[in-house]
């Protein structure tokens, strides 16, 4: 349904229903779409049970979204977009006027959109980090790429064994350089490899780790906004010389 990075995926129950429930406070529109056609609608109402939705405005869409196997709930607000997949929509009455019932989602993506954008690491000069492992080894890694919401890094040498996805890391330390030391915790999202043509035209692999980033404060997250921008002011310059 979607290509998001899985950091944008929120899954605990409280979570989900506070953001559909912001929705609902909000009046904000939903497009509710399948494969053989869309209609707008809005919530209704929100448990921790379920999810009503409001009849579109064609008599002949509501019929066929309840014939639809697979329907796509998708709100766009100012700040973020929230996308999930719907099971087969049942009718029920709510407040007097027939309503789409349907149990709460077990998942939804809710991208913010300062989160859309993510800069690449320059190759000049390298950022590193640094994490305590469980067994209280150190992980050394460089940058790759940087957004608000986390963060892509590069390990120099062989995964340390039992690193899965999942993994949660107290205190990564950042050394930007010039733009300061940072700390954060961090969950690491995937595990995957960077492949690339090297000099002599070998295959070169490198392990790649996706993290998501917790518990920010304003104070830092103002701040990595204004790395990124610096970041992508001087990658702009740079292209703008080879040209």
């Amino acid at each position: 349904m979607s290509n998001y990075s899985e950091q944008f995926l929120k899954q605990n129950p409280l979570a989900v229903l506070g953001v559909l429930r912001d929705l609902q406070k909000s009046q904000v529109p939903v497009r509710l779409s399948w494969a053989n056609g869309q209609f707008i609608s809005r919530i209704l109402d929100v448990t921790r049970e379920q999810l009503v939705l409001d009849f579109g405005s064609q008599s002949l869409e509501n019929q066929a979204v309840q014939r639809a196997s697979a329907i796509v709930f998708v709100a766009e607000t100012q700040g973020a977009k929230v996308e999930f997949a719907l099971p087969p929509l049942s009718v029920q009455d709510y407040q007097g006027l027939p309503a789409f019932v349907t149990p709460l989602p077990s998942s939804l993506w809710f991208v913010q959109r300062r989160e859309y954008f993510r800069i690449s690491a320059p190759v000049q000069p390298l950022y590193f980090c640094r994490a305590l492992l469980p067994d209280g080894k150190l992980l050394r890694f460089r940058l790759q790429d940087l957004s608000l919401g986390g963060m892509g890094a590069l390990v120099e040498g062989p995964l340390p064994a039992g690193l899965e996805a999942g993994a949660m890391f107290s205190q990564i330390d950042m050394d930007l350089l010039e733009f300061g030391k940072f700390r954060f915790d961090a969950q690491l999202i995937s595990v995957s490899e960077r492949t690339v043509v090297g000099s002599k035209n070998e295959t070169v692999s490198t392990p790649r780790l996706s993290f998501r980033f917790l518990n920010v404060s304003p104070a830092v997250e103002r701040e990595l906004q204004r790395i990124i921008f610096s970041l992508e002011r001087t990658a702009r310059e740079k292209a703008s010389r080879v040209r």
